[in-house]
């Protein structure tokens, strides 16, 4: 039990350095690895916006000191997901419904990571901001509902969309973290949850990897290799939550 908790931990420092240095908060890393160490959901969802808020927060300042946030890019997105953060953080999935939309969600990341290796585009396009509203209102309600900031849905919309380059996206993602995570835990809040015991000390870990990973990932580090492990963590807790009963 004690190699498992240190595993736990090994892995979610790992996951908290490696999202914060391309701009996420980690949720759907941290989900991955509570639904791997068989974590119940109603554990799962709190915990993964409270690590959010920490980790995001650290990768935002360091992305923005580094001068590539984007204010007329971001505002539309966080003002129609904001309120349907909310509303979805008050809504209660069945356990084996929130699974299956977490398992799916968390492909995203997967086949981002796996296929889509070097997507800074070359040709930007001005931001559409009625597309903005619209996309920034499903993923804010999609990340109250499952637990997450929104970040691994949003990063690959804006790439493809010529909006933003990966530094502006990580920028941008990490502040969308960041006030969906708030949202959602407000409206976790309003239905009511306990804190678990073993969260003061998730959030110390997962901080401190986000720390590093914010410092390295906005100035100077190279994050394929690690980008290639998540992924295959990624994937694993997919096919568990997809296909096993677990």
């Amino acid at each position: 039990m004690q190699e498992g908790f240190i595993l736990f931990y090994c892995l979610l420092f790992i996951v908290a350095f490696l999202y914060a240095s391309v701009g996420h908060g980690g949720a759907s890393g941290y989900l991955a690895l509570m639904a791997i160490f068989a974590i119940s959901p109603a554990i799962m969802k709190p915990t993964a916006l409270l690590l959010n808020l920490f980790v995001s927060s650290t990768s935002f300042i360091q992305f923005y000191r580094g001068g590539h946030f984007k204010w007329k890019s971001f505002w539309p997105f966080a003002l129609a997901s904001i309120p349907l953060s909310f509303v979805g953080g008050m809504m209660v999935i069945e356990s084996s419904i929130y699974k299956k939309i977490l398992g799916l969600l968390l492909l995203i990341p997967v086949i981002r990571f796996f296929f889509f290796k070097n997507t800074d585009p070359k040709d930007f396009k001005p931001s559409n901001i009625p597309l903005s509203l619209a996309i920034g209102g499903i993923i804010g309600l999609l990340s109250g509902m499952i637990g997450i900031g929104g970040g691994i849905i949003l990063s690959p919309i804006l790439l493809l969309l010529k909006w933003t380059d990966q530094k502006q996206t990580a920028a941008i993602s990490a502040a969308f973290i960041f006030v969906n995570s708030v949202a959602g835990l407000g409206g976790q809040l309003i239905k009511g949850f306990e804190f678990n015991n073993h969260m003061l000390t998730y959030v110390g870990v997962a901080f401190v990897g986000g720390l590093c990973g914010a410092y390295f990932g906005a100035l100077k580090f190279p994050q394929t290799v690690l980008k290639n492990v998540l992924a295959c963590v990624l994937a694993l807790a997919a096919y568990k939550l997809l296909f096993t009963h677990a």
